[in-house]
């Protein structure tokens, strides 16, 4: 669902479309992926004892959004098959039953008395932050704001260009459509769609007023207006034009646009001026990014929900988490103890993303307005991580 800062830094000066790894200062080091041994899945393969959860001292307020969080997840849990192959589906089932009839004053003891605690491989863990960008926009087109956003169109579709055998017609097919002779071809690219390839057809859902905001919040894949009236309109990503990603932060500093003694530093910063001193070649350089994202509008954007995680619940600011589910089972609580204080304590996983992986890899939302932006964009801490998992898990396992 997300784009932490780390990761949309490093997207932007990427020289190709793929989601690159975890972004991170020079010279630091990755904690190690814990990788599984043969014939075992990553969760089995890693996973050993901490601490008993009352020892962790988890605060009272803590605890109270964490099982909030944890109550909105348990269907999911009940559903979904754990990735980590740690848990079973049944596991949860205690847990689950007893969280939205649990008095909240008391959430820490839900907690100690329903978990353990697992550390996945050495348990350091690596954390950055995330959250949710707001911009102006409008429901209808005004004077001031002209950028459509777009719904995904009906014909966006996946399917086979004519030329591809059949025998070699493996795997997912590419997204296009099918032109005016029923050819399938590629899907309109990002300068096609500015120049209206898809206007007048009623798919805009709302207007920005910035077309540099709407850039951004196209590579976060989620994010607030800020209608004229002051309310808010909460858009979610609905889909992809299937053509290209280019990390246009790569192109510039390439070109010398940014970096040395161009006056334009090579993070987000710089490349959001260099657009706005230069709008014309701004405007080409954007639409060298060829991919295009379509939203649809998500409910609650003046309550306490947030944008959808993977597993389709609000992400909550300071409770929700982004996790390898090939390590953390989605919908379990993790314990941070980190060396930026702010990220410490419980949080829910609920959420991942492609920057997000290895056993101790984590991404820790904080909602949206200008703090959440500070947090987000500081937060790079290190230190020790549990992942609390239902009291027995790790005894039938055989992992004691």
């Amino acid at each position: 669902m997300h784009r932490s800062l780390a990761l949309l830094a490093a997207l932007l000066l990427a020289a190709c479309g793929r989601i690159v790894p975890d972004a991170q200062p020079p010279g630091t080091a990755m904690p190690p992926v814990v990788a599984p041994g043969a014939g075992q899945t990553a969760g089995l393969a890693a996973a050993s004892p901490g601490p008993g959860v009352g020892l962790l001292r988890i605060a009272p307020d803590d605890a109270r959004t964490a099982l909030a969080s944890f109550v909105e997840s348990c269907p999911e849990l009940l559903r979904r098959t754990d990735q980590t192959g740690l848990t079973r589906r049944e596991d949860w089932q205690p847990a689950c039953a007893d969280a939205p009839r649990w008095p909240a004053v008391d959430a820490a003891r839900f907690f100690d008395t329903h978990f353990e605690t697992a550390r996945i491989g050495d348990g350091r863990a690596f954390a950055t932050g995330y959250f949710e960008p707001e911009i102006r926009g409008s429901r209808t087109r005004i004077p001031g704001y002209e950028v459509p956003v777009y719904s995904v169109p009906p014909e966006l579709v996946r399917d086979w260009h004519d030329d591809i055998p059949q025998s070699e017609r493996t795997g997912r097919a590419p997204l296009g459509r099918r032109d005016a002779s029923g050819r399938f071809v590629p899907f309109y690219e990002r300068s096609e769609i500015e120049d209206g390839a898809l206007a007048n057809r009623g798919l805009e859902i709302a207007w920005a007023a910035d077309p540099i905001e709407m850039f951004f919040l196209q590579i976060q894949g989620s994010g607030l207006l800020r209608l004229p009236d002051g309310s808010l309109m909460r858009i979610g990503y609905a889909g992809q034009n299937g053509r290209e990603y280019v990390g246009i932060g790569a192109l510039m500093r390439e070109r010398g646009l940014i970096g040395g003694d161009t006056g334009y530093e090579t993070s987000m910063q710089g490349i959001v001026r260099y657009l706005r001193d230069h709008p014309a070649e701004g405007r080409a350089i954007m639409r060298e990014n060829r991919s295009w994202i379509f939203f649809r509008e998500l409910p609650d954007p003046d309550g306490l929900g947030g944008p959808l995680g993977s597993i389709g619940v609000p992400v909550r600011r300071g409770s929700s988490v982004a996790v390898d589910p090939t390590y953390v089972p989605y919908g379990a609580p993790v314990w941070l103890d980190l060396d930026r204080d702010v990220a410490d304590g419980l949080w829910i996983a609920q959420d991942t993303g492609g920057a997000i992986k290895g056993a101790n890899r984590f991404d820790t939302f904080w909602g949206n307005g200008p703090d959440a932006s500070q947090i987000a964009g500081g937060m790079l801490g290190r230190g020790d991580a549990l992942v609390l998992v239902p009291k027995g898990t790790l005894a039938r396992r055989d992992l004691r």
